[in-house]
């Protein structure tokens, strides 16, 4: 089929799925479940070819890290399609209701957007977790992974649609691009593409939200900062930026940036410059740090890179207000976090950072749909729109309203004998 062919199959869908209910939609999460579980040889061999083709093209480590897709992350997967089943059903909620006049109510109804086009890197648990969360919030999808993983892909695609076909949902509901050419053509289908969310480095995202007529959600950058403030628990600060640096590094909320303030800079440098060099990190720091730890000088360009790599800079501020100040300079407003024993400078680190996730002594990795108990996420946003943050089933939903009547007109409401509206808040039910 063509790209427009595949759109419109798409959009087709769309309005049949809106409309498919819970006990349907979770039998068919179940079905894709079973069938990965019973097809996990198939998928781990098509893996298995993706990364060797990707060794041989001297694919990144990290990068080859995210593209395995073994029998641990089959499981894992597996385990978040199950968390996704047990989560309320978001559609057809009643957000708000008002009584217009006696016998005429109006409500406000979330429902689903309707065909999402998703671009993502080589992560083939991605797939996964974008097709199931579209599902239950009766979106339909347009996929395109990373050409490193399209093999695995391929299979999970195909997996995915005849399990949940053969549970009822609608042909065409799910749909995989494999070019990038694909790509630059869905772009100009804004007749049938409800929302684009595009998940990668900041020149792809730039290209799509200046290519494109399509709405789109997502973020450039993921520049996360992790500033100790004077006061913080040091054996918890160095846990807290280890785990945010590297316990995966190749993410988009993996720290990039280390803030110290120079109160206790001269006892925690050492310390965290050693749990750091235990994991392979690269330190790159500012005059300051230099002055007390072995690092590599950092530039004016570090503080506004997203390294995706074993590498981290440091800066030591004088006060939570210039740590504040050079977040929002520096930062993507993505995931910043504060390790301190002070409430208040931990509410005012809080409010003041302009990000879609603020955290007080944890791990910037947390900034996730699936430990938020989102149902896992199809990406993280840092647009001020609908949706911020890890966009789970309710980023993936919009409203309408429903207006019941009984014959009323606007003509009765009109005039010098007009009716009155009583505009009186309802139980949120029908």
């Amino acid at each position: 089929m063509s790209i427009s062919e595949i759109a419109l199959a798409a959009k087709s869908a769309s309005i049949m799925l809106a409309a498919v209910n819970t006990d349907v939609k979770n039998n068919a999460l179940t079905e894709i479940a079973g069938a990965i579980e019973r097809h996990r040889d198939r998928i781990i061999s098509a893996n298995q070819e993706d990364i060797s083709a990707s060794e041989k093209n001297n694919l990144a480590g990290p990068l080859l890290k995210r593209l395995k897709f073994d029998q641990d992350k089959i499981a894992q997967t597996i385990a978040g399609i199950d968390s996704l089943i047990k989560l309320d059903d978001p559609v057809g909620k009643t957000i708000a209701a008002t009584e217009l006049d006696a016998g005429f109510e109006l409500y406000k109804v979330s429902c689903p957007i309707g065909v999402i086009g998703v671009v993502f890197e080589s992560r083939p648990d991605a797939l996964v977790q974008i097709s199931t969360l579209c599902l239950k919030s009766g979106n339909t999808v347009i996929l395109k992974g990373g050409s490193e993983a399209a093999k695995t892909n391929r299979i999970l695609a195909e997996i995915i649609s005849e399990a949940s076909e053969k549970a009822g949902l609608p042909a065409g509901w799910i749909q995989l691009l494999e070019t990038r050419q694909d790509v630059a053509r869905m772009l100009a289908l804004d007749e049938y593409i409800d929302l684009i969310i595009p998940r990668g480095s900041n020149e792809f995202v730039r290209y799509i939200m200046n290519n494109t007529n399509i709405p789109v959600l997502g973020h450039a950058d993921g520049i996360c900062h992790v500033y100790i403030a004077d006061d913080a628990d040091l054996d918890m600060a160095v846990n807290i930026t280890v785990d945010s640096k590297c316990q995966y590094v190749a993410v988009c909320n993996a720290a990039e940036t280390l803030l110290v303030d120079s109160k206790i800079a001269e006892d925690f440098l050492p310390k965290v410059k050693s749990a750091l060099e235990e994991k392979g990190v690269e330190l790159r720091g500012c005059e300051k740090t230099a002055s007390i730890i072995d690092v590599k000088p950092a530039t004016e360009e570090d503080w506004r890179t997203e390294y995706l790599d074993y590498i981290l800079s440091i800066k030591v501020v004088g006060d939570i207000n210039e740590a504040i100040e050079h977040i929002n300079h520096y930062g993507s407003g993505h995931t910043d976090a504060i390790v301190t024993a002070d409430k208040n400078k931990a509410e005012r680190f809080m409010a003041l950072v302009d990000s879609a996730n603020v955290f007080w002594n944890a791990s910037t990795r947390f900034a996730d749909g699936f430990r938020y108990g989102l149902g896992a996420e199809v990406g993280i946003s840092t647009n001020k729109i609908h949706a911020r943050g890890p966009v789970g089933l309710e980023g993936l939903l919009i409203y309408k309203w429903k207006l019941l009547g009984t014959g009323q007109t606007v003509t009765e409401y009109s005039g010098p004998n007009a009716k009155k509206f009583t505009h009186r808040k309802i139980a949120n039910s029908r």
